[in-house]
């Protein structure tokens, strides 16, 4: 069961805190992974890459706590390398997975509501190239991104189990509320993959 409510950010604590917190809001809750009819086919480039045990938000909060600790161990020139002009910087990668996924859980919420308005797509580069990402401290990016966290498993916790079937459409694409889902935590381990193979080269 959920010890507490979610956990909002607050200026005095420091992002490992927050990550950690995440981890309070774990549940038995279970969301079956969803089938090819209700994502995009490009897409299992992300869903592919979680179990199909149903325990998403389990990993969504495990995650959190994995990317923060892999960001803190990297060097303030690692984190701002590009390894080709037109290539983001580890600190824009961060910012687009926090963008990509209060995007998609906007989306999921939309879908969950029964909300038959067709969403439009993003455009990721112009995203990243505002998000003046590069300016700002590792602590800051990680203290949004763990806020951001704790409201998309806070959200898909608590959402009633008939709205995680339901399906919209977003960019031109079909998804349902749980795909929405899977798709924020596949999404996040493929960036994580990128850098690793990449930026660093392992």
């Amino acid at each position: 069961m959920r010890e507490s409510g979610p956990i909002i950010a607050r200026g005095n604590i420091v992002p490992e805190s927050l990550v950690q917190e995440c981890l309070i809001l774990r549940t038995m809750r279970t969301i079956a992974k969803p089938d090819a009819s209700e994502f995009a086919p490009y897409t299992i480039i992300y869903i592919g890459l979680l179990p199909d045990d149903g325990l998403i938000l389990d990993h969504l909060a495990e995650n959190a706590k994995t990317t923060a600790a892999f960001m803190q161990s990297l060097t303030a020139q690692q984190l701002e390398y590009r390894y080709a002009p037109d290539k983001w910087t580890i600190k824009e990668i961060l910012a687009h997975i926090i963008d990509d996924e209060r995007i998609y859980a906007y989306r999921a919420l939309r879908f969950a509501r029964n909300d038959a308005t067709e969403l439009p797509g993003f455009d990721q580069d112009t995203y990243a190239m505002y998000s003046g990402a590069n300016s700002r401290s590792m602590s800051s990016l990680l203290d949004e991104f763990a806020t951001v966290r704790s409201a998309t498993i806070s959200l898909f916790e608590n959402l009633p189990e008939e709205a995680m079937t339901r399906r919209g459409i977003a960019s031109g694409n079909v998804m349902s509320v749980r795909a929405a889902t899977y798709h924020i935590a596949g999404h996040e381990l493929r960036h994580l993959n990128v850098i690793r193979e990449r930026y660093l080269g392992f």
